[in-house]
């Protein structure tokens, strides 16, 4: 109710089962609410994410996505930031999304589950925290454009079959190791 989604559908599908990659359940079930759905704009997590979970659920649902034909398929999908940061990303590999309009509503997702913000894990103001370092640390010589940013893999190249996710998520640390040894380079 917070988000006034349309809907919120969890699969169920436990961590054990989404990180065994021999288990299809979570990709056919993903394959038909997909199907269902039709997204135009499709939102998960990223493969360079720290959390082992997370970086299934990104396969699995890239694999879910590749089954869908061109009609199905989202016009825009994304992974994005949650345990690992994508600050390290070389600019022009970061999809930045805005997220300083509605700040209050930020917070208030945030600290929905107590599970995120008990305990002394504050993810929330984690979260909150991470943005606001993006839309600042982005540009080093310009009035930042917003107050809050978070950044995001494009994903549509992953539904090439012939491009790996290691391989993909790879290219960008490969990119991101040249423009630092340049830099060093550039004033040693």
């Amino acid at each position: 109710m917070i988000g006034g989604y349309r809907a919120v559908i969890q699969l169920g599908s436990p961590s054990a089962a989404v990180k065994d990659a021999a288990n299809t359940d979570a990709v056919e079930d993903l394959v038909a609410l997909l199907k269902t759905v039709r997204p135009k704009r499709l939102y998960t997590h990223n493969p360079a994410d720290k959390h082992p979970t997370h970086v299934a659920v990104a396969l699995r649902v890239i694999e879910a996505v590749r089954r869908l034909t061109g009609e199905y398929r989202p016009e825009v999908f994304v992974g994005l930031e949650v345990w690992r940061g994508l600050d390290w990303l070389c600019d022009a590999d970061k999809v930045r999304l805005d997220t300083g309009a509605y700040p209050e509503l930020a917070k208030k997702l945030l600290t929905v589950h107590r599970s995120q913000v008990a305990g002394g894990k504050r993810y929330d103001e984690a979260a909150i925290g991470r943005r606001a370092a993006n839309a600042t640390f982005l540009a080093s010589h310009e009035t930042d454009a917003t107050n809050s940013l978070n950044f995001a893999l494009d994903l549509l190249p992953l539904l090439d079959r012939d491009v790996t996710p290691a391989a993909y998520v790879a290219g960008f640390i490969g990119r991101f190791a040249d423009e630092v040894a340049k830099t060093i380079g550039g004033v040693s």
